[in-house]
């Protein structure tokens, strides 16, 4: 049986298109994404269109997705570290 420390997330690791790699918190890398769903460029994978706010979509995005596509020739990559063994 899998240990419950598989399953525990201290943060994010973000990259960005022409940015340096970025720690985050869960909540702030839900505000960023919460931020880039309200903008036009953004594709918003179908999936999403189930759900009523950005808040909710942007919780979906972290619960099942790594990436999401914000415009032409950039992207938005997102990776859950633990920090402790």
């Amino acid at each position: 049986m899998p240990s419950s420390i598989m399953y525990q997330e201290d943060g994010y690791i973000v990259l960005e298109s022409d940015c340096e790699e970025q720690f985050m918190t869960a909540q702030d890398l839900q505000e960023k994404l919460v931020n880039l769903l309200l903008l036009d460029e953004v594709i918003v994978p179908r999936e999403l269109e189930q759900f009523e706010t950005p808040e909710l979509q942007a919780q979906h995005l972290l619960d099942n997705y790594f990436e999401l596509d914000i415009g032409a020739d950039k992207y938005l990559q997102w990776y859950v570290v633990r920090l402790e063994k």
